[in-house]
């Protein structure tokens, strides 16, 4: 399938068009980075508001960020949704307590970097029309897959990945987040769900060059999906499988960015109606950069009243451990499995949520029955229409042999963590 061009404000880079690119002013504008820490960051994220810097007024000029001899990676990100950038983002690495100095420079050639990141969205507009990719999508309450008699979309939802592992998203009612296993720090191929005559295909559930659906989700939230919970209620957000009719009056969902650092989706879930109580509406925003097994997930509710938490879930569909706790440092607190929990459990795999320490209520788990079932549901305390953000995070043994050691596999859910809490100190000289 064509890939469609995605309409967000991304810069791509291969070295040979660096000699190329002429400078289009003589400034230069020096940004010194400074991790203060112990820790050695590996592709830290660095955000920079548009705002903080000089000479962008103009369309058609591009960054180009140099420190010493190499060339590092950025991307021009639309975060507010108005046609414009406003974030200068890019990610590099850090020896402890290490200063940096970049040289930010303006380009009239679009440089192309190595792509890190992609999303995928693909649908079809009946049974008999073949897959196309897409950018938006809006999905009334009868438009489900039981109503309709056919999944019109491919994975049936949007797919997300960087160079370590995949996601996807049940747009069809559901929205719980199932995981791809990935074996090749490449990208996954655009045909990931659709067969040769562009119809919706199942073909991820078998092993590919590139790996493979490895979780089981079934009425769970997935690998960081979620509900709210109060103390007498669990309310799913959407319906299961089962079900005709949605409970959210209007669900709308778009590719704001795709970029070879950062790809961005979000979603509106207007007027959702779990009983006869309550309506919310809420703001969901997914990201994902490279080097990390996992993703970010920020979410706002409003409508909220007074009673409710955040649940955001871990499957334990075919875990047979218990759920382990990492509390080492003041700003994230982190919740994990760690068991043969893939389709059949055929393979090792950890997975962990990693979540804001001051947000943290406990966790509990989910109901045997119902529509939200073999889930551990981390409470977070929330907000009305306050965003709150987590980290949902698979290591899948293929991508890594390492992490068939539970021991290898908390290491690196405790430096993920300490680089994901670590600050870097900007400073910006025009």
């Amino acid at each position: 399938m064509k890939k469609l061009i995605k309409s967000s404000l991304t810069i791509v880079i291969v070295a040979g068009l660096l000699a190329s690119c002429k400078t289009s002013k003589e400034e230069q504008t020096n940004i010194l980075l400074t991790n203060s820490s112990d820790v050695k960051l590996t592709d830290k994220t660095v955000s920079i508001k548009r705002n903080q810097l000089k000479n962008t007024d103009s369309i058609n000029i591009y960054p180009l960020l140099v420190s010493g001899s190499d060339t590092i990676p950025s991307q021009l990100n639309d975060i507010d949704g108005d046609g414009n950038w406003d974030e200068l983002f890019f990610v590099t690495n850090f020896s402890s307590n290490e200063k940096k100095v970049i040289q930010l420079k303006w380009v009239n050639i679009q440089p192309n970097y190595v792509v890190r990141t992609s999303a995928r969205f693909g649908k079809r507009s009946a049974i008999d029309s073949p897959v196309k990719p897409a950018l938006e999508e809006v999905l009334l309450p009868s438009e489900l897959p039981k109503s309709l008699g056919y999944q019109r979309y491919q994975t049936d939802g949007p797919s997300w990945e960087n160079d370590k592992v995949g996601f996807r998203h049940y747009l069809d009612g559901r929205n719980a987040k199932d995981l791809f296993g990935k074996k090749t720090d490449q990208i996954s191929p655009e045909t990931v769900g659709v067969n040769s005559k562009g119809e919706v295909e199942d073909n991820y559930h078998v092993m590919e060059d590139w790996g493979r659906d490895i979780l089981a989700v079934g009425n769970s939230v997935g690998l960081g999906g979620y509900a709210l919970i109060t103390d007498t209620d669990l309310m799913r957000l959407g319906v299961t499988v089962n079900d005709s009719i949605n409970n959210i009056e209007k669900t709308t969902f778009k590719i704001q960015t795709e970029g070879p650092l950062k790809s961005v989706l979000t979603y509106s879930y207007q007027n959702w109606k779990p009983n006869s109580d309550r309506i919310y509406t809420v703001e969901e925003k997914t990201s994902i950069w490279p080097g990390m097994y996992g993703y970010q997930n920020t979410v706002a509710v409003s409508g909220l009243q007074g009673d409710e938490n955040l649940a955001v879930g871990l499957v334990n569909i075919n875990n047979n451990s218990r759920l382990s706790v990492i509390d080492e440092n003041d700003t994230f607190i982190v919740l994990y499995t760690h068991d043969k929990q893939t389709y059949d459990k055929g393979w090792w795999l950890g997975m962990a949520l990693i979540l804001p320490k001051d947000k943290y209520l406990g966790y509990t788990e989910a109901p045997e029955t119902g529509n939200v079932t073999n889930t551990f549901l981390a409470k977070l305390k929330i907000s009305n229409n306050e965003p709150i953000s987590y980290y949902a995070v698979g290591c899948w043994e293929l991508s890594d042999a390492k992490f068939a050691d539970k021991t290898y596999f908390e290491t690196y859910l405790k430096q993920l963590n300490n680089q994901l809490s670590t600050e870097i100190k900007i400073e910006i000289t025009n």
